[in-house]
């Protein structure tokens, strides 16, 4: 199969979820230029990802993917970067102290603007429009101009993606990610919470830590890992027409990459294993996820991960599970089950997020922070009571203090919603509920470490 694999493969199969673009030779030419364009991330890259999510498969690391629900074109500024960006790091340096083992950083970020929606079209009293589908097709405004399908705001995405990357390339390794600023990445409104107390208690504990290495010679001029950190960006693979366009052959070894990102997902929506979407998604090198809902028979995910991992690469495929809180011991067992018996390598993660939406009093859609905490932890009991790994957690947050998913520390509640909505999309966790998730990972990975060494007592050294 893989000798026949064209970037342009998929147009011969169906596909959900593209959207009808009213002049198909403006949008040809669109496509066409941005072939022409140079990528925004290179193959050696996508590979040193790969080789991090083997560590991640075979329970050696721990994988952390996060960003916006859907970017936009209104919230693009400097600081928005900087604020997700900081907050995973604090995120990461949580995890990694109580793992004791590299997290593998990847951003929801630089490209994951289009959103597959459950209704083609949108209602707002008596007028129907076609849904919003994300800035890089059409626009928010409830307007028939806006609504309709526009192949120029690919442009405008790929240029925002450009310098998106470009910003956080410079945060990771110019100097903002070193350990010695732990303490700065307390953003101001979080510092005051409880989540923000614990964070700065465990920010002493790392630079005392770091004040004894010094004494011992080593720091960030000796030890670069301490001064630079490594971050990839992900997004999901909808706009195939985009992906194509930005899939290059790797000058070093031949093969095709995705240039658009680090690491492309396949929809819970669009995984149909004869459809357009799995058919780019299986001929592309980089390192891949699937989204896994509770529609997922286990044989049809054992046939999907052989056309997406024909050689059974570690690394090379995510399992991210989407269930909803109630129903992971339903559903995530089977397909454990299904995969260990087949001997697959895979990764698996938690996205706590999708399963847990429904509409508050006020109108609003928004996810409690109970049923986030609780799909997390019952995915980590499920893991545990099967022998795996859990391998990670995929969840949709912004470094912004908005008010969008109720409940946790900060006890936000339904009237408190339209505070600071601000979503174009899904609602996502702000600064403090996402340390508060990172916090009872960390106490599930602690715990999994802690069993692990009384199994066989080998010091655990982390890595930033």
């Amino acid at each position: 199969m893989a000798d026949t694999w064209k970037p342009e493969s998929w147009r011969a199969k169906p596909a959900k979820h593209l959207p009808s673009y009213p002049d198909e030779a403006a949008l040809a030419a669109v496509e066409a230029r941005l072939r022409s364009y140079p990528p925004l991330v290179f193959a050696g890259e996508a590979r040193k990802l790969k080789a991090d999510l083997a560590e991640v498969c075979e329970g050696r690391a721990f994988l952390l993917q996060g960003g916006d629900c859907a970017e936009s074109f209104a919230e693009f500024s400097a600081d928005n970067i900087r604020d997700t960006f900081r907050v995973l790091l604090q995120m990461a340096v949580v995890l990694t102290f109580a793992a004791a083992s590299p997290v593998v950083k990847v951003g929801r970020i630089a490209g994951q603007f289009a959103k597959p929606r459950s209704s083609a079209t949108e209602t707002i009293g008596d007028v129907t429009l076609p849904s919003y589908l994300g800035d890089n097709i059409n626009g928010i405004e409830f307007d028939e101009k806006s609504r309709v399908p526009d192949p120029e705001r690919l442009l405008r995405a790929y240029s925002q993606s450009a310098s998106t990357l470009n910003l956080i390339r410079a945060f990771a390794n110019g100097g903002y990610a070193d350990l010695d600023f732990v303490h700065r990445w307390n953003l101001g409104f979080v510092s005051d919470s409880a989540e923000g107390a614990r964070y700065e208690e465990l920010a002493n504990r790392i630079t005392e830590a770091l004040d004894f290495m010094r004494a011992c010679g080593i720091d960030s001029a000796t030890q670069p890992q301490l001064h630079t950190t490594d971050f990839y960006t992900s997004h999901e693979a909808l706009l195939l027409g985009y992906e194509q366009a930005m899939t290059r052959i790797d000058s070093t070894t031949g093969d095709w990459y995705d240039t658009s990102a680090h690491m492309l997902w396949i929809g819970d929506r669009t995984r149909q294993p004869d459809h357009g979407h799995v058919e780019y998604m299986r001929g592309i090198k980089n390192p891949i996820g699937m989204k896994c809902g509770p529609s997922l028979d286990p044989e049809e995910l054992v046939r999907l991960t052989d056309i997406l991992n024909p050689k059974n690469e570690p690394g090379r495929l995510t399992l991210i599970c989407r269930f909803g809180a109630e129903n992971v011991e339903k559903h995530l067992p089977q397909l454990i089950r299904a995969i260990e018996r087949e001997g697959k390598k895979v990764v698996w993660s938690c996205d706590p997020m999708h399963g847990n939406t429904i509409k508050a009093s006020s109108g609003y859609k928004t996810r409690p922070v109970d049923r986030i905490l609780a799909e997390v932890q019952a995915f980590m009991a499920v893991h545990r009571a099967e022998g795996t790994h859990a391998g990670g957690v995929h969840f949709e947050m912004t470094g912004q203090n908005v008010t969008e998913c109720i409940g946790g520390a900060q006890a936000i509640s339904e009237t408190q919603l339209g505070d600071r909505y601000h979503t174009h999309c899904d609602p996502r966790l702000n600064a403090s509920q996402s340390l508060e998730l990172a916090f009872l990972i960390a106490e599930g990975l602690k715990k999994e470490r802690l069993e692990a060494l009384r199994a066989e007592p080998v010091a655990a050294l982390g890595a930033w």
